[in-house]
């Protein structure tokens, strides 16, 4: 955001304010459009990041208050159309899980194949929201831990993973999470707030859900998807053309 003050010769106001009108217009507009979503495999994830304060320094007044510490962006991403069909910013427990489920289960048009990662509060969201209707598997990765990692900035080294069908018939090569886990690397390189060891974290839970609806409506209408040729919106027949910055601005006006 200092960034773009400096280039346009503006206050950080007045960006933080176009930040909101123009992130609140996207998520709007995102949630009446991507309805009816043609996904035949979805792969769902949890990216973390933080508000206010890291964990560790939230003062003890505002601890376990959504907004003061760690916060999660829950994401569900079509295999196909590499198209982000729904998000949720919120907390890493199971009402948080229930509300992404049910928004995500409201977009689709069809029976799909979802693969998630380990995370138990997925089982019991997904049957409330999907019922029987679903083919869901869990890929579960196995870490090994070493004194080395311990003391470096790195995740541990994966020693394999399990694939456990849950419920329905999920195929077994179709089981994966690699595509949304690849979306995470997008977000974190596309919104300065989402980069681990950084101070540029969002102050207030609100302007972090403005940036991510504002990165999604880019990602999903106006960047062209490297190995698709065009924008996720595109190719889940959303859309018939490739959005121009403007014409993502110009939503503002019209909310």
């Amino acid at each position: 955001m200092r960034a773009v003050t400096r280039l346009a010769d503006v206050s950080k106001n007045t960006v933080a304010s176009l930040l909101r009108s123009v992130g609140s217009a996207c998520r709007q507009y995102q949630d009446e459009v991507l309805r009816n979503l043609p996904c035949k495999r979805v792969q769902c994830d949890e990216v973390w990041a933080y508000c206010y304060a890291k964990e560790k320094n939230v003062p003890e007044e505002k601890r376990g208050q959504l907004g003061y510490g760690d916060v999660w962006t829950w994401t569900a991403l079509c295999a196909d159309a590499k198209l982000i069909a729904s998000w949720h910013v919120g907390q890493r427990d199971a009402a948080d899980a229930q509300v992404f489920t049910h928004d995500l289960a409201g977009r689709l048009a069809n029976r799909v194949q979802l693969t998630t990662d380990g995370h138990r509060v997925y089982l019991e969201a997904i049957e409330d929201a999907f019922g029987s209707e679903v083919d869901y598997a869990m890929l579960i990765k196995l870490y090994g831990g070493s004194e080395e990692a311990d003391r470096r900035y790195s995740p541990a080294e994966c020693t394999g993973a399990e694939k456990r069908p849950v419920s329905g018939h999920p195929q077994d090569n179709h089981i994966s999470t690699s595509y949304v886990e690849r979306q995470n690397l997008s977000m974190r390189m596309g919104m300065r707030r989402f980069t681990r060891l950084t101070n540029a974290f969002s102050k207030k839970l609100e302007n972090l859900e403005f940036a991510v609806s504002l990165h999604f409506m880019h990602y999903n209408f106006a960047r062209i998807h490297q190995s698709l040729r065009m924008t996720p919106a595109m190719k889940a027949g959303v859309t018939d053309h490739v959005w121009e910055i403007e014409e993502i601005a110009k939503l503002a006006d019209s909310k």
